[in-house]
């Protein structure tokens, strides 16, 4: 069975990993999504970073947590450089990284679009946002700043 890493290096395929990324953009195929926009979390500031999973629960979350005023869209992504394990997630929360979490500050090519998918209970979603809050409040923000 092949073997992936978080640095995106494989055995050679006809198939390139495509990761999930959560965002409230409007895009198509063929876009590129960059580092340089606002940033969802942290002091909001212009992101160094950008996410992707390879699951989609982590996806959803993306997309339900995202600021802004569009829709919640699910987009599947090629990474175009290297990728690694994002520290929020994997060095706070999750050791090992089980959410498949990670992040690059080179850009992801948009494939398609997830058009079909369940998003959380609203409460869930709720928690989580005053959840965030409470950490912002407390001073508490991304390593990805």
């Amino acid at each position: 069975m092949e073997q992936k890493t978080s640095e995106n290096k494989s055995i050679q395929t006809p198939f390139a990993q495509t990761y999930f990324h959560g965002t409230k953009a409007d895009l198509k195929p063929g876009d590129f999504i960059k580092v340089g926009n606002n940033s969802n979390f942290g002091q909001g500031k212009n992101a160094k970073y950008i996410f992707l999973s390879a699951t989609l629960d982590a996806a959803i979350w993306g997309a339900e947590l995202a600021v802004g005023e569009g829709r919640e869209r699910i987009y599947l992504v090629e990474p175009t450089g290297h990728i690694e394990d994002d520290p929020d997630l994997t060095d706070r929360k999750f050791p090992g990284n089980p959410t498949k979490s990670y992040r690059s500050t080179h850009p992801f090519k948009v494939v398609g679009e997830v058009t079909v998918w369940q998003g959380h209970a609203p409460e869930k979603v709720m928690a989580m946002k005053e959840t965030v809050e409470k950490l912002k409040e407390q001073g508490i923000h991304s390593l990805n700043d």
